[in-house]
């Protein structure tokens, strides 16, 4: 008999003994534990903690383009949005964001962000009816063209050269065209930068849309205008500082 209160007590001393852990001040809930990256599959969380920077707080754009712009959304497939994000576009400040590719989100995180910038801000009336230029460039351009199709579609608004003018700025700088490769400027001249401004090809000049041929054309020109060695601040080898930049 004395055995078994002396057990019944040691059972009601462990139970009250745990009962005071569970509620010890300082024990870590379910909200304490850290997430691990990998994880996380909020879009929100996601594209704030990736994209934003550059694309703007809900896809507005800011360094980069707008990814709320559903004109781009309406030429760009899933499949070009997952490959850029996922590799980045190697000579340009847009970085590779997959682990395969030396970033840190999986592929189920990619597939994340590219499903919710399309289920958030694609429209399906986007282009009203007209039919796009390609995204992707389908015969190389003329510069020599180019420079007319600049005059006649660009330069009332970036100046006489693309250098720049009242309503906006230089697109001809060493700096500028450094950060962008064709493609890059190929998808800027079709869907525009809305948050800047710049129409898309439908509205540089009123009932005159920019052709295919167009695009690509003031494309080479743009592309003509890169410098060989962007940032270079001298124009010989001499150097005034003694400095190799």
């Amino acid at each position: 008999m004395k055995i078994a209160l002396v057990i019944c007590g040691c059972l009601a001393f462990a139970s009250l003994s745990l009962s005071g852990c569970a509620n010890a001040p300082g024990k870590p809930v379910s909200g304490d534990l850290p997430v691990v990256p990998t994880a996380i599959s909020d879009f929100n969380i996601l594209y704030g903690q990736n994209c934003s920077g550059c694309h703007g707080a809900n896809g507005q754009g800011g360094a980069a383009i707008a990814l709320a712009n559903p004109v781009y959304l309406a030429i760009v497939d899933d499949a070009t949005l997952r490959r850029v994000a996922s590799n980045g576009i190697p000579g340009t400040s847009m970085p590779a964001f997959a682990r395969r590719a030396g970033g840190l989100l999986t592929e189920k995180q990619i597939d994340v962000i590219v499903g919710g910038i399309r289920e958030r801000w694609s429209k399906p009336d986007a282009l009203d009816g007209s039919v796009p230029p390609p995204y992707a460039a389908k015969e190389a351009g003329d510069a020599f063209r180019g420079a007319r199709v600049y005059a006649t579609y660009c330069q009332s608004c970036h100046g006489i050269g693309g250098h720049g003018a009242q309503k906006a700025s230089s697109i001809v700088d060493g700096s500028f065209l450094a950060l962008l490769n064709d493609q890059e400027l190929r998808t800027i001249v079709i869907v525009g930068r809305p948050g800047l401004g710049a129409p898309d090809w439908r509205n540089d000049v009123p009932g005159r849309p920019m052709s295919p041929h167009d695009i690509s054309d003031v494309v080479a020109w743009l592309a003509a205008q890169r410098p060989q060695f962007p940032g270079q601040p001298y124009l010989s080898e001499s150097n005034p500082t003694g400095e190799n930049r």
